[in-house]
């Protein structure tokens, strides 16, 4: 039998309920429990993969295909358990399947409402697919008290009733906020938070408390009594000297501690924890650092690259180096005036990330050859690969180069492949369809060339599974002219159609991937790619 942790949020948004969520999952898992988490996100769209990135951050993507909030990426990096399309769910999606129901019939004329169907809906996507899983928890988007939220509120009301007495746990995430004019930390937001929660029927069992300085016991009482819970309940959550020292500073506050007592377990056996010590102690003792330069769009918003950065910070763990990320612009590069130069010599390596759209592209290719003219080291992802093919080309001598994604060009080096085929069969997507419906979405098989570097990245493997996320493709009527000119084409799809991934053989360290590697980084288990990535950083680094 499944126990349920619902979390939610109050006072303001941003305070971390995504990591909380992560790290207790991770400290029950230490101690042998099986867990799953799910996020429900209370806005209208179906799903974030339509949204700017400036409005939600990264869309995560798992392997099968689901287009996710970027804390289903906490989950997945804390606890190394793979998310899936029943892992989120939004308010848009709930509506979606009633509207569709209602229009089919199903509900024999009866008035569709929010009460009984829409929080039926939702609590029927909490108690799917239980599994074998000891835990699962169900974190909640927004604050409490938003209008978006309530039937997800309405709906943790009715399963804290139905479900067994021991069965489900309420953590409630608010803020303490010091005041400096006064000297003093504020508990009235907590409780304000609280009471608003408990109007809705729902009272928490667990506070966790975030805090800039520390909450002295006698707050914790003070917040205790005012709130209904015990006074060992209102976890204190300071900030972190990073987010993988998180899991580690909530045990010591004993948050995971008292959950299990919430559910009458007083008998859990101890964490362990080591692997968690060990990435803290890799993250805070570095022994070296290296600069690295990531060319993007959407640079002014870090969220819009959270599995990147992590990724990055993870290849760093792996070589005990501190990573040092310089975000740059790519339209910068653009601008007649730029020198490209004076902003990428500096870099131990260059990143080019995906990104959908023109703007920018000019200066990604730029950054490109400026990799491969300077033997820096190089990864492109996604779309920094299809700018490394279109550099290569016109390197070749193609000097129109470009993607129909920009628009008509005489030498479409990238552009959309409407078919190609995979282990379920033959995949097929309109040009013109919806802009989720025309995506190559979440993990597929890419055949390695034998003694290639990348196959030496992945330990010798000549077959891997990556995550995609992308709607164009590169052309593969330009291998022969690309290889020609010295990019390989040393990763293709099982049946040979497209490329996967590039690599410069004469170049010390040269990478495009069309996939989506970060995406399946952990701390604990850096992903290969990043790992060699900031490996030939560091050989750089020794060189200057």
């Amino acid at each position: 039998m499944a126990r349920y942790i619902f979390i939610t949020g109050g006072v303001v948004s941003s305070l971390g309920k995504g990591l909380m969520a992560a790290s207790l999952a991770a400290l029950l898992q230490a101690r042998g429990y099986k867990v799953r988490i799910r996020k429900f996100d209370p806005y209208l769209n179906v799903d974030p993969g339509t949204m700017s990135p400036y409005q939600h951050g990264e869309v995560y993507v798992t392997d099968d295909g689901a287009e996710t909030d970027l804390d289903l990426g906490h989950y997945e990096r804390f606890t190394g358990v793979s998310a899936h399309q029943g892992d989120n769910v939004t308010s848009g999606r709930i509506y979606q399947q009633i509207i569709a129901k209602e229009r089919r019939g199903d509900y024999l004329g009866a008035t569709v409402q929010v009460i009984p169907h829409v929080t039926d809906a939702i609590k029927e996507f909490a108690l799917a697919d239980q599994g074998d899983h000891d835990f699962i928890l169900c974190e909640i988007g927004g604050t409490v008290g938003d209008i978006e939220g309530l039937p997800f509120m309405e709906a943790i009301r009715q399963l804290r009733n139905e479900l067994e007495p021991l069965q489900t746990l309420s953590v409630h995430v608010t803020l303490v906020p010091y005041i400096k004019a006064a000297g003093e930390l504020k508990t009235k937001p907590t409780q304000h938070s609280v009471r608003e929660l408990a109007s809705l029927g729902i009272k928490p069992d667990v506070l966790l408390c975030r805090a800039e300085h520390p909450i002295p016991d006698s707050e914790r009482q003070k917040i205790a009594n005012f709130c209904n819970v015990r006074k060992e309940a209102v976890i204190p959550a300071l900030d972190a000297p990073s987010i993988y020292s998180v899991p580690l500073q909530y045990h010591a506050e004993g948050l995971d501690t008292e959950v299990l007592r919430g559910f009458g377990i007083t008998d859990a056996p101890e964490p362990d924890l080591s692997r968690w010590y060990d990435v803290v102690d890799r993250h805070s003792n570095p022994e070296g650092e290296v600069t690295i330069g990531v060319v993007g769009k959407y640079v002014g918003l870090q969220d819009a690259y959270k599995s990147l950065n992590e990724a990055l910070v993870h290849g760093g763990m792996a070589h005990r180096v501190k990573v040092n990320i310089n975000w740059i612009d790519a339209e910068v590069f653009e601008q007649g005036d730029s020198d490209i130069a004076a902003q990428l010599e500096p870099m131990h390596a260059i990143l080019v990330p995906g990104g959908f759209g023109e703007r920018g592209s000019e200066g990604k290719i730029a950054a490109v050859r400026f990799a491969r003219e300077r033997n820096v080291p190089f990864l492109g992802i996604c779309l920094g690969m299809q700018m490394a093919c279109i550099e290569g080309a016109r390197a070749a001598g193609f000097e129109q180069a470009s993607s129909t994604e920009f628009g008509d060009t005489e030498h479409p080096v990238v552009g959309i492949i409407t078919e190609w085929m995979t282990e379920e069969g033959l995949q097929t997507r309109e040009a013109g369809g919806d802009l989720g419906g025309t995506m190559r979405l979440g993990a597929y098989d890419a055949k390695l060339a034998a003694n290639s570097h990348v196959s030496s990245i992945y330990g010798g493997s000549t077959v891997i599974s990556e995550r995609h996320r992308h709607r164009y493709e590169v052309n593969s009527a330009f291998i022969d002219p690309l290889e020609k000119q010295g990019l390989i084409f040393s990763g293709m799809s099982p049946d040979g159609l497209l490329p996967e991934i590039v690599e410069r053989p004469d170049h010390p360290w040269f990478v495009g991937v069309q996939f989506h590697p970060e995406l399946k980084s952990k701390p604990f288990d850096p992903h290969p790619l990043f790992a060699g990535f900031i490996g030939a950083a560091l050989e750089q680094a020794r060189l200057v």
